[in-house]
């Protein structure tokens, strides 16, 4: 629709949009989280989480028209049918940039249950966005680097019992719970410093996706594994919002719960860890090669 205006000009659009969006919708999320935190009774809990998560789909579903009006991309996506909104998912994924958080949302906002992060810590201080978060529960870790952790080893025990504690919350309601498996948004930079096996990936990691299935394993339906390409480049924010992301490629593969290793223990069994960072790596390489070819057939 604003394809003729100039990308600057359609930032501005798509920003101003976002914000209304933001700033209608966030008020009633908080005024529902507070009488949540006054009354914390459980039976009130269950009557209040889905309210939040019909509130926060309306959000996403704002975004989505926005989009609609504002970006001219082409969406080649396969593997989102016949996903059950009622069942809890596992989403795992490859990340590039924060955009991949409004793909995600776009495609998948009410195909399966609410999609929820973790996040570092500081992001609850992101204006009225990290009020919205905090309001729908959303995990916010204090993630420390390996340097810290061999000095403080008792932080590793801190942040494994904070994320047990999101998961158990996630178990009231159905719960999409989203992991990026390599903790951080590639670059090729960072893929030098780890000396990635990779050719589009960073390592994966393995802890996150554990505890989450230790906690949550008997009620997630499947594992949603998830390949996100941006053939022109990954684009930043305020280049989505100006419309240069012309086209996004995205593959979703359903994959069975691995229920041996869910039923396991990641935190002090070495030959745990070892199964389920194979399982994850063998998950790597076969993406790997999916970008590779989604990126060979662009190039034809």
């Amino acid at each position: 629709m604003f394809g003729f205006l100039p990308a600057p000009l359609i930032g501005l659009i798509a920003a101003a949009l976002l914000a209304v969006n933001t700033l209608w919708w966030v008020p009633i999320l908080l005024l529902l989280a507070i009488v949540k935190l006054l009354l914390p009774v459980r039976a009130l809990r269950r009557r209040l989480d889905p309210a939040l998560v019909r509130v926060a789909e309306a959000w996403i579903a704002c975004n989505s028209g926005w989009m609609r009006l504002t970006q001219k991309c082409h969406w080649d996506v396969e593997g989102i049918d016949g996903l059950d909104p009622r069942g809890w998912y596992l989403v795992n994924g490859n990340h590039q940039s924060w955009v991949d958080i409004l793909v995600l949302q776009h495609l998948l906002n009410q195909r399966i249950p609410l999609l929820k992060f973790f996040l570092k810590q500081q992001l609850v201080w992101v204006p009225v966005i990290g009020l919205a978060w905090w309001a729908l529960d959303f995990p916010f870790m204090r993630r420390h680097g390996e340097e810290v952790l061999k000095k403080h080893p008792e932080l590793r025990s801190r942040d494994q019992e904070a994320t047990r504690r999101a998961c158990e919350k996630f178990a009231l309601i159905p719960t999409s719970v989203v992991n990026f498996s390599e903790g951080t948004r590639f670059t090729p930079a960072k893929q030098q410093r780890q000396q990635s096996p990779y050719r589009h990936l960073l390592r994966p990691k393995a802890g996150g996706i554990a505890m989450a299935l230790s906690v949550l394993g008997d009620k997630f339906r499947a594992i949603l594994d998830v390949t996100i390409v941006y053939p022109g480049g990954a684009p930043d924010f305020w280049q989505f919002l100006c419309g240069r992301m012309t086209l996004v490629q995205v593959r979703v593969r359903s994959l069975p719960v691995p229920r041996h290793l869910a039923s396991g223990d990641y935190a002090s069994d070495p030959a745990v860890r070892e199964a389920f960072q194979q399982w994850l790596q063998q998950i790597w390489h076969d993406k790997d090669k999916q970008i590779d070819s989604l990126l060979a057939s662009r190039r034809r």
